[in-house]
């Protein structure tokens, strides 16, 4: 349903006619992209709308507005209850239920974007803002699925907006030495990387809620169905428990790994991998009848993703994802009594080597390396700070808000960590694993009716390019799904 809607230009003649007229009364905030690209508000501050504005959104909208560096002018969000919070704390703001209306009557008034919806509306929603010509901050994983994930990308290059997917660790400085010491040569070539989480955290691999219950008051419930196939409102989809249904959530990949594949896909300059192959874990609720519940992600996953060589790392990698509590085991060159990746080695990044071994907690917080030779070596924190070091966040979102002001293809611009150019081909590789995991749960009945086949429980082979899986065409049907209604994205 997101339509291009753009602002008519406003001429030198009405600026100045408005100008004047303002200044009389009161004083005004001007935006910026109304004097357009090398001019500067008169407030010189950016003004910024969020979507999405309770949980998440709610640190995303205050740190992108930075304790008031910048201007919050709208807040929109389908749960009033969830963005009580946000309302209270910014009572000047704009207050909406429906982004396309906030466009509609404030589209003139607004530089840049926030996004931290549910995870499919990112894409329609972003899109919207981008055709309008502004800035968007994405929450992770960018997209629901590969093809939207591939259109925000290129969207990006033709609106010349300034964009940020919101995987805070890729500003961490820690990531910086991991990218030193592997250029360096420390560890050799890898060719082989595990990545894990405990995620889910939330009630995932069971049975499809069925009750209907009544929406709580202040919550537009189809305005948050939005483009997902309509279901009654539960309290077992909203809140935060959406991100195990596949209608609106990408499950424990989406929700981590975008953090914890970036340290290996961003050192090891990987792009789109060549095949997959995965594993997934059962619920039985009846003995010998395990539960088939394809709406849902399952319990715990293991995805194995290749790559080829590339001229940053010369050797194909095989990476491995693990989900549901599961993890690697002890490389023999980390001592046996010494954690993986988190101290609890809840989640964690293990990259192997040639000639030794590099990991990494959540957010590429402290690396460290193991050699071969015996040497070990530890990130100290404010080896490789920056001037966002010391804010929330690693200044990911302040980052953001400067090159927006700066302008598309700026110092400040190129400089971001996690823009769409980056953040697009990392999530299509982590939404990948989900397609994985769908096409390992389709089932066929067989024709003597006697139990099913599992067709889909095969390596794929992926043609990133062509965004195809070439070996089991029924896999394609997760690339691309099919929206509600009227929704869009174009």
């Amino acid at each position: 349903m997101s339509t291009e809607n753009k602002p008519s230009g406003v001429t030198r003649r009405d600026f100045l006619q408005k100008t004047t007229a303002a200044a009389v009364g009161s004083f005004f905030i001007v935006p910026r992209n109304v004097l357009g690209k090398g001019f500067i508000a008169p407030s010189d501050k950016l003004n910024i709308a969020g979507i999405g504005v309770g949980g998440k959104g709610f640190s995303d909208t205050n740190n992108a507005w930075n304790k008031g560096a910048e201007n919050l002018v709208a807040l929109c969000d389908v749960d009033w209850n969830q963005a009580k919070k946000n309302f209270e704390l910014h009572p000047d703001a704009k207050k909406y239920k429906d982004f396309r209306r906030m466009f509609d009557e404030m589209g003139k008034d607004i530089d840049a974007v926030t996004v931290s919806t549910t995870d499919h509306m990112h894409a329609i929603i972003a899109m919207a803002a981008m055709q309008r010509g502004k800035h968007v901050y994405v929450q992770k994983p960018l997209t629901h699925d590969i093809y939207e994930a591939r259109m925000l990308t290129e969207a990006a290059r033709k609106y010349k907006v300034v964009t940020q997917m919101g995987n805070q660790g890729a500003s961490n400085p820690a990531q910086n030495q991991m990218k030193e010491w592997f250029n360096k040569g420390l560890i050799g070539n890898v060719h082989e990387a595990h990545v894990w989480t405990n995620r889910p955290v939330w009630p995932q691999g069971i049975p499809v809620p069925t009750a209907k219950m009544p929406t709580p008051e202040g919550l537009d419930w189809d305005l948050w169905v939005g483009s997902a196939p309509w279901v009654d409102y539960n309290p077992a989809w909203h809140p935060f428990k959406w991100r195990g249904w596949w209608n609106f959530g990408t499950g424990a990949l989406g929700d981590m790994g975008c953090h914890l594949i970036d340290p290996a896909f961003r050192t090891l300059g990987l792009g789109y991998p060549t095949e997959l192959e995965c594993s997934v874990g059962q619920v039985f609720i009846k003995d010998w009848d395990a539960e088939y519940i394809p709406e849902g992600c399952p319990p715990s996953a293991r995805v194995q993703l290749k790559f080829p060589a590339n001229k940053v790392n010369k050797s194909a990698v095989t990476l491995t994802w693990h989900d549901g509590g599961l993890r690697p085991f002890h490389p023999d060159l980390i001592p046996a009594d010494e954690p993986l990746g988190e101290p609890d080695s809840s989640n964690g990044v293990l990259l192997i080597g040639e000639k030794g071994v590099m990991t990494c907690g959540t957010y590429g917080k402290a690396p460290k390396v193991y050699l071969k030779n015996g040497t070990k070596l530890e990130y100290k924190e404010g080896d490789f700070g920056n001037k966002y070091t010391p804010m929330p966040e690693f200044g990911h979102h302040v980052a953001w808000s400067d090159a927006c002001k700066a302008g598309y293809q700026s110092k400040e611009h190129k400089a971001l960590t996690s823009s769409f150019d980056y953040a697009g081909p990392l999530t299509e590789t982590v939404i990948m694993g989900n397609l994985g995991i769908r096409s390992y749960n389709l089932r066929q009945a067989r024709a003597d009716g006697k139990g099913f086949d599992f067709p889909g429980r095969k390596k794929l082979l992926w043609d990133g390019t062509n965004m195809k899986i070439t070996n089991f065409d029924e896999a394609n049907q997760f690339v691309k799904r099919t929206y509600r209604g009227d929704w869009k994205l174009e």
